[in-house]
């Protein structure tokens, strides 16, 4: 697609978006403006934030009338105490999500799949409340026709894949199951948990897992905070921020002494003082700041090739 004079891009939930795409959407017009926006900053964002690249904006108070979102970390072991809760809470007269990683069964994954899942809850577990799938292999009008029938309350529990990330807006749905949560990263797990807490009342996020290592930590960090930014510094630390002008989303990045999870506040000098040096000799070109304009133009050199 073409534009005549781009002048302004948008990418709203940016965590969709990868790095090549916003550039590409970027590069169709000359000095194109480009607003970003999440609930979740993925590290390689934050890291740029640090970076200087980006001017921040934040939202950090909930809508009047909303409450935190409860989130607890559980194990297999406690599947039927879980499912006791949620037969009370469609009693409430409030609606469930579950989410599973899969569509499908495949062999080679013990995972669960969200259409035995949903066979399951419907046959054997909830026979009595009404059970819906979701999932992103359906037809478009298959699944409008399930997501208008949750909002109607025509559904008590929506079990889904990922397909309901973002754009769901259900404020009766107040429990939140993520099946296989070792599966996801931060940044899922965190939108996930913001399609519940979305209307009045106590809502709840249920992070099913038996994995450890640095799954366990991704799950502990979910428990701890709602913090959108607190979350990704999270991620940074875990996954690391990526390339700053590459296309890596995570991974370290080439940096011998600085590091982005430890230094956080001298990093945050280090961009002042730039700004104000920058501020004195916008095109580096006084005697004393002649090395520093040298290794700003052989990165440019090294952009262009690459």
């Amino acid at each position: 697609m073409t534009f005549h004079d781009l002048g302004l891009v948008i990418c709203d939930e940016q965590h969709r978006f990868g790095v090549e795409q916003r550039t590409r959407l970027s590069g169709k017009g000359e000095g194109v403006h480009t607003l970003v926006m999440s609930a979740t900053p993925i590290p390689r964002t934050l890291a740029l934030v640090m970076y200087g690249d980006l001017d921040v904006s934040v939202i950090d108070e909930l809508p009047p009338g909303r409450e935190k979102v409860s989130t607890f970390s559980i194990g297999e072991g406690h599947r039927e105490r879980l499912y006791g809760f949620l037969r009370e809470t469609v009693k409430s007269g409030r609606q469930v999500y579950i989410v599973c990683p899969l569509v499908e069964e495949n062999d080679d994954l013990e995972l669960l799949s969200a259409e035995k899942h949903a066979e399951e809850l419907k046959n054997d577990v909830f026979p009595d409340l009404r059970v819906a799938l979701l999932h992103g292999r359906m037809k478009p009008k298959e699944k409008n026709d399930v997501m208008q029938a949750f909002a109607a309350h025509e559904v008590d529990i929506l079990v889904s894949t990922t397909v309901i990330e973002v754009g769901i807006d259900v404020p009766n749905a107040t429990v939140m199951v993520v099946e296989n949560a070792e599966r996801f990263g931060l940044s899922q797990l965190h939108q996930l948990r913001g399609r519940v807490g979305r209307g009045g009342g106590k809502s709840y996020c249920f992070l099913l897992s038996d994995g450890g290592g640095t799954s366990a930590e991704r799950l502990k960090v979910m428990t701890s905070t709602n913090d959108g930014f607190k979350v990704a510094e999270a991620d940074l630390e875990l996954r690391g921020p990526g390339d700053f002008f590459g296309k890596r989303q995570s991974g370290l990045p080439e940096m011998r002494i600085a590091s982005f999870s430890d230094d956080v506040k001298t990093l945050g000098i280090a961009q002042k003082a730039a700004e104000k040096l920058l501020e004195d000799d916008p095109t580096l070109s006084k005697e004393e700041n002649r090395l520093l304009r040298r290794a700003v133009d052989q990165l440019a050199e090294k952009l262009e090739r690459n």
